[in-house]
């Protein structure tokens, strides 16, 4: 399943939190699961939120890769499908 994570750095985070932030996002890419895609990610240009394209095979995973972000992040999952104009694929 492809997921849609969109996260929110909280604004009154510490130095020490966004630091700590930042240490737990490098570790996470250093060492994506083995079960889990990261097609792709983004960064809004105002720097509000990112926006991240996840496989999975289900929201569980997801829910366990993005437990150790949400003292310090709002996180919405999406669960989204491709589409080509109108029409599924």
């Amino acid at each position: 399943m492809l997921f849609m994570i969109i996260s929110r750095t909280r604004s009154d985070l510490s130095k020490t939190e966004f630091q700590h932030l930042g240490d737990l996002a490098k570790a996470f890419y250093a060492n994506i699961p083995n079960d889990v895609v990261l097609h792709n990610d983004w960064a809004a240009l105002d720097q509000s939120c990112t926006f991240a394209l996840i496989e999975a095979r289900d929201q569980s995973v997801i829910e366990k890769i993005q437990k150790p972000f949400r003292p310090y992040v709002d996180i919405d999952i999406v669960a989204v499908r491709n589409i080509s104009g109108w029409e599924a694929s």
